[in-house]
């Protein structure tokens, strides 16, 4: 099965792409790019245990709820919600109304702020985890890497994240380039990859 179909342009993408129409702006835009800012890797961490067992196109089309919902991630504010915020949640259409998730963010949160009084930043802490020599692109749904990330999170009191969450959420954000061989995309998320500064 080939890992490319052609997008509106006419050049290639990863063959995905095409499960959904906005599937094309999401991976030609975000998918793949190198993050290093705090808030948007904490997100996409919540969006992926969100995702565990579902489709990424729910997630997506409710991504900006999940933001009006979560204090846009801030993780600082999601630390003090309470039972009372767990209530509301659990009525609010517009998310995943799943319990043991919604209250795993909240807890991850609170483990976000311990982990950044430890590490300096959660940024510093998982660009510790990029690969030196990354499988072929598309060819594995985990890695040693997500895999020692999982296990470290979860001594660390995180839940819902799981070794293949992980490596989603490290396809997303550019610790590995993931995008196929002849993806239109491929060379810019390696460009860069090239010029991003890991945080330390």
């Amino acid at each position: 099965m080939s890992q490319l179909v052609d997008g509106p342009d006419g050049q290639p993408r990863c063959a995905w792409c095409q499960a959904a129409p906005e599937f094309f702006d999401y991976h030609d835009n975000e998918w793949g790019y190198p993050v290093s800012d705090d808030q948007r890797l904490f997100e996409k961490l919540c969006l992926e245990s969100f995702q565990s067992g579902l489709s990424w196109r729910t997630i997506l089309a409710k991504r900006e709820n999940f933001r009006k919902a979560f204090s846009q991630f801030d993780f600082n504010k999601m630390s003090t919600f309470t039972q009372e915020d767990v209530d509301r949640l659990l009525q609010d259409a517009g998310i995943i109304r799943h319990r043991g998730k919604i209250e795993a963010v909240i807890n991850n949160a609170q483990r976000a702020q311990e982990l950044i009084e430890q590490e300096g930043s959660l940024a510093a802490y998982v660009w510790r985890f990029e690969a030196d020599e990354p499988a072929a692109p598309q060819t594995s749904s985990t890695s040693a890497e997500s895999i020692a990330m999982s296990r470290d999170l979860k001594k660390r009191g995180w839940k819902f994240v799981g070794p293949t969450t992980v490596f989603a959420f490290m396809q997303a954000m550019g610790l590995v380039n993931d995008h196929a061989e002849g993806c239109a995309m491929r060379e810019k998320a390696a460009r860069l990859r090239r010029s991003f500064t890991k945080p330390v």
